[in-house]
């Protein structure tokens, strides 16, 4: 057996210009971009939260950096996520989805987006997509030092994913529902000690 101590991977890592990043965020320059700009700020217009809530969902099983690299592709792919366009999506824009390699071709996932435009608009009358997702924000929002601290999904993730289903939503699983959460700000779970935490303004 090994006496030598185990050594745990620093959670955060200095960079070259003093700030601290997750790992993740530290070295990629698109992940990194995409870290101090724009993950965990506030989104509350129905497209932002339309186009988030999508990507989210091409997202499972898949890197997010994946996705972000794609997400160009699936702009233009998805009418800039317009919910109204998207909406109105037949089998001849699957086919087209279907056959572009610039974006993630699962048709499940296509028609969940379609699917889920239609829901987006039927959410209109009764406040929105954006302020019906906000609703469900926590009284508290995680506190984490480590990776490990940062949960997966919360009681209010699990809620806001059944309450979409009910609403008619497709690939809204908890875990998915706690990621766009964190992704548009309802929670922050940026690392105690990163640079970014508390950047929403949400939970100062």
């Amino acid at each position: 057996m090994s006496t030598e101590p185990t050594v745990t991977p620093p959670s955060l890592i200095i960079g070259a210009d003093g700030l601290a990043r997750p790992v993740w965020a530290s070295t990629d320059e698109m992940l990194r971009t995409y870290y101090d700009t724009e993950w965990g700020m506030p989104v509350r217009d129905e497209r932002g939260v339309f186009e988030r809530l999508s990507l989210e969902a091409f997202q499972s099983g898949l890197s997010w950096r994946t996705i972000l690299a794609k997400r160009p592709a699936f702009r233009a792919a998805f009418a800039d996520f317009d919910p109204d366009v998207v909406a109105g999506f037949g089998e001849d824009d699957v086919a087209r989805l279907m056959a572009d390699a610039g974006i993630v071709r699962n048709r499940a996932k296509i028609l969940a987006t379609i699917t889920n435009a239609n829901a987006t608009i039927a959410l209109r009358p009764d406040g929105g997509l954006a302020d019906f997702v906000w609703s469900f924000r926590p009284e508290r929002t995680p506190e984490p030092i480590t990776f490990a601290d940062v949960p997966t999904k919360s009681d209010e993730s699990s809620a806001l994913s059944k309450a979409l289903r009910k609403r008619g939503f497709a690939f809204v699983g908890p875990t998915t529902m706690y990621a766009l959460m964190e992704a548009i700000g309802i929670v922050d779970t940026h690392l105690i000690g990163s640079h970014r935490r508390g950047s929403s303004g949400i939970w100062g």
